[in-house]
């Protein structure tokens, strides 16, 4: 499902409310360093008819016309998201964007709060970290508890390594959201010992303030993929619940 707009919605989302989102990858493309089995979006190799990047100042024209309109008409917003067809902070304009963002949420919907979903690949870089600070919600990602695993589910660029992703997340003291993927396929199991436990080591290294854990809602470009049930993802998570982190659980 490509967005073929910068500024797109707004849409209900089943974890953020009504939110209006950013597209800030080529509108008739995919740009990502992961190519993850379930991702909406697609492969990668089916979004190449588009590279061009919007700039810093595409996107304040385009925010300032919809925000202004959906204030207009008194439609309401609770998030305002970078998504997209890719990773977000891929673009060059990224921290630049976010604090055009942020004035223009200011400005028209002060009660609204910027997200960005990422997967967390340029959090070493310190002007995506700083970036990410400002947000009220850096949800970042993590679905797997080892390089190995990651290369089967996300299918990330050379280079990937969950340790160096999460030497990175340290920076923010707990103050982001980690989101994690569930799902099955004949050669994993989110749900399997040894991943299970390996991500919960993670969390309990990075202690986010919230975890978001879902599973698999849309159609998915690899086949044979089985998603959770809620229940089935609330027992599996019992020992964190019961350790006191916050956890929102998504079908």
């Amino acid at each position: 499902m490509m967005r073929e707009e910068i500024v797109f919605g707004p849409i209900h989302s089943r974890r953020l409310g009504s939110s209006l989102g950013i597209n800030v990858l080529p509108e008739k493309g995919k740009l990502c360093n992961f190519d993850c089995i379930y991702c909406e979006c697609g492969w990668n190799r089916d979004g190449r008819g588009d590279t061009r990047l919007p700039s810093a100042s595409d996107l304040r024209n385009a925010l300032e016309a919809k925000l202004s309109a959906c204030a207009g008409e008194g439609i309401g917003i609770d998030s305002i998201t970078f998504s997209g067809d890719g990773e977000p902070t891929l673009n060059p304009d990224f921290p630049e964007m976010v604090d055009i963002t942020l004035e223009l949420r200011d400005r028209y919907f002060p009660d609204a709060r910027v997200s960005v979903l990422s997967n967390a690949t340029m959090v070493h870089r310190d002007a995506v970290f700083e970036a990410l600070r400002k947000v009220d919600n850096p949800i970042l990602k993590i679905d797997a508890p080892t390089t190995r695993l990651a290369r089967l589910i996300n299918r990330p660029a050379p280079g990937y390594r969950v340790e160096r992703v999460v030497e990175a997340l340290k920076r923010f003291e707990g103050n982001f959201v980690l989101q994690t993927m569930f799902l099955r396929s004949d050669s994993f199991d989110s749900s399997s010992p040894e991943v299970l436990q390996g991500w919960m080591d993670i969390v309990r290294t990075l202690r986010p303030r919230e975890i978001m854990v879902y599973t698999i809602d849309r159609a998915t470009p690899q086949e044979g993929l089985s998603k959770f049930t809620v229940e089935e993802m609330r027992g599996l998570l019992a020992p964190l619940a019961e350790e006191g982190f916050n956890l929102q659980i998504r079908g």
